[in-house]
């Protein structure tokens, strides 16, 4: 079906696909953009009760799990190789998108496995889910993210999967465009929240 608008002298113009999508809400993109207002409000009210809660005494100071460094550098290297692909598939490039998307999938799956890890250290240490409330709000604050990271990987893999079959390129870049904002996204917030805490100890 043609799209058609009105120009201003009441003559009827053929719009192109593209100018069509200009004109329209992207429906998907509006439930991403909300789940992400959604997450950063969530994440928001943890560390602002993280503050609150230390303020008031009885809070326990013992050091990150090394880990956790480790795991912010392979976040960041994702958020690179993402934006790699994305570019990638503007220009057709299909070699250099699946060799950016399987890096990507690899750094997401070496950062959960890095949090693992890492509360693996933390218990190593004495610091318990349970226990202290500095304790509890370490491992709630980055399980929350980790929970938010299991989705990001799966889109991740998604779009590997219809990049595979040729179903992502520079005429089709509305999955892959929305799976880097929230791959971004991710990366930027566990870098925000490992910041807070190595400030907030």
């Amino acid at each position: 079906m043609k799209n058609e608008t009105i120009n201003r002298n009441g003559t009827v113009a053929a719009l192109s696909e593209k100018e069509a999508e200009r004109l329209l809400v992207n429906p998907q993109k509006l439930v991403l953009w909300l789940l992400i207002v959604a997450s950063v409000m969530l994440f928001a009210a943890f560390t602002s009760a993280y503050i609150v809660r230390r303020g008031e005494g009885n809070w326990q100071i013992f050091d990150l799990p090394p880990m956790f460094m480790y795991t912010t550098i392979f976040i960041a290297l994702s958020s690179i190789t993402m934006q790699w692909a994305f570019i990638s598939a503007k220009k057709d490039q299909l070699r250099m998108q699946k060799i950016a998307l399987f890096l990507t999938l690899g750094l997401g799956v070496a950062f959960m496995i890095g949090q693992w890890v890492g509360w693996e250290q933390l218990v190593a240490n004495n610091v318990h889910l349970v226990g202290n409330p500095s304790e509890s709000f370490v491992y709630v604050i980055s399980g929350l993210h980790l929970f938010h990271m299991i989705g990001g990987v799966a889109f991740v893999l998604i779009v590997l999967i219809k990049t595979l079959n040729h179903g992502i390129h520079s005429k089709k870049m509305s999955t892959i465009g929305l799976c880097k904002t929230y791959w971004h996204f991710l990366g930027a917030m566990w870098i925000y929240l490992y910041i807070f805490l190595l400030l907030n100890r």
